[in-house]
């Protein structure tokens, strides 16, 4: 069950199952804590066990009531307990991104939804902030460690839910280079042209190459920048041109994640709005401002507990980095922290558009230089076809965007591509110009 109801819960304990697994993360503490509650008052004999990056939470054993805490990668863990073979082939669910389909500002969109596929988990990387590093003890756990097994992984599951739209579950899927080209390579054999959304890190994407990721189908990257001056932190970013790198991305149809961390230690009131107009500057589709934030099992959390700096008064349920800083900062007292990421979204917004706009302006630009390209395989051939469609269909929502902008420069940039709509994609048929009323 994915966040169900209270009622929806204990009728579904009631039917006294043998095991109940709460997997959560840290913000969710007190729902986990509530959901055990309820198993051990409708369902005494049911044995819990907690996982997910929650069970990092030091002596969670002791603050939400359970029989076990399943550390680590959990498919490993349920086998060793329930006596299986541990280095049996996984089973890949066949599951949407998401349960109640795709929605623009709460407008259903028809069509079925991507296809979930995790191909592992951890990173390698070990930045000091992040979870997913630290709580696979800065290793990569693959499930499937070949490209050929996730070829045959995603054909299964296109074959199964009528989509070739995937939506990949991993940290840093680009780092596994190898396997990322040998994908690419069985795709390009038996002719089968999926599209995937992925997050990577920006040395991982240089190191596979941007045509590369056009050939496989990304249409979407999610890459964590995180602050301009602080190369001996991230060394994932160091030596990259951040800004040419989205440039080129955004060029060949591939929107972009940008996220950035605000109120870390060397930030003040006087120096952090350089590190959002940096953000700003960067003009990705999609921003995350997230605050700096020590997630229990991290060297961050580490650190912070090492020098007093934790507030033991900030509850569990504000640890997401969108609201409070769960450390003391000498110069972000009192909610300073939240003033800064509502000015950086702010900010962003109103110099670069909505990210609905942006996503549409992505499609165009690599319709115009896939377009532009003198010579183009079957494999390029089909992802113009693919861009095409999807400049076509995103286009239907501009004079929207004109009508309702955030400021007179979104305006008279969704007029102006809408007027290259039609030079670049042909006239509006009559079916299009009925959507767009419906608009």
């Amino acid at each position: 069950l994915d966040f169900p109801s209270r009622a929806r819960f204990i009728r579904e304990i009631r039917r006294n199952y043998d095991i109940v697994g709460i997997s959560f993360i840290t913000p969710n503490f007190s729902k986990a804590r509530e959901m055990a509650r309820l198993i051990r008052r409708h369902s005494p004999k049911t044995t819990i066990i907690l996982g997910g990056h929650g069970a990092a939470i030091e002596g969670v054993e002791k603050l939400i009531e359970c029989d076990y805490v399943a550390r680590g990668e959990g498919i490993r863990w349920m086998r060793e307990y329930l006596g299986q073979d541990t280095s049996a082939p996984i089973v890949h669910p066949m599951l949407p991104s998401a349960e109640s389909g795709a929605r623009i500002y709460g407008v259903p969109i028809p069509g079925v939804m991507p296809s979930v596929l995790v191909p592992g988990l951890g990173c390698v990387n070990g930045c000091h902030f992040c979870c997913t590093t630290h709580f696979f003890e800065k290793a990569y756990v693959p499930f499937f460690r070949t490209g050929r097994e996730l070829y045959e992984q995603v054909c299964r599951m296109a074959d199964a839910r009528g989509t070739n739209e995937i939506y990949v579950m991993d940290e840093n899927f680009l780092k596994e280079k190898t396997r990322a080209l040998d994908l690419l390579a069985e795709m390009e054999k038996n002719k089968r042209w999926f599209t995937f959304y992925i997050s990577s890190s920006a040395e991982a994407i240089t190191a596979f190459g941007v045509q590369n990721m056009v050939r496989l189908g990304v249409r979407y990257v999610w890459i964590g920048f995180e602050s301009q001056n602080t190369e001996s932190l991230f060394v994932k970013n160091t030596g990259i041109d951040s800004k040419r790198l989205v440039r080129e991305l955004r060029d060949h149809g591939i929107s972009v994640l940008g996220s950035t961390i605000l109120c870390m230690e060397h930030h003040t009131p006087d120096n952090i709005g350089s590190d959002v107009d940096h953000a700003v500057g960067l003009n990705t589709d999609f921003v995350q401002f997230m605050l700096y934030t020590g997630m229990p099992v991290t060297s961050l959390y580490e650190d912070h507990r090492r020098r007093g700096l934790i507030k033991e008064d900030v509850p569990f349920e504000e640890w997401h980095g969108q609201n409070l800083l769960n450390w003391r900062h000498p110069a972000f007292p009192n909610g300073e922290a939240k003033h800064w990421l509502d000015h950086a979204f702010k900010r962003d917004v109103s110099v670069n558009s909505s990210s609905i706009y942006r996503m549409i302006e992505t499609a165009f630009r690599g319709v115009r230089t896939l377009g532009a390209m003198t010579s183009r395989d079957e494999c390029l051939e089909a992802r113009l076809a693919q861009l095409r469609e999807q400049a076509r269909v995103y286009a239907q929502l501009l004079p929207v965007i004109a009508k309702n902008s955030v400021n007179e420069t979104e305006r008279r940039r969704a007029l102006a591509l809408d007027a290259e709509r039609k030079r670049l994609l042909g006239p509006v048929g009559i079916g299009e110009r009925f959507v767009r009323l419906g608009a």
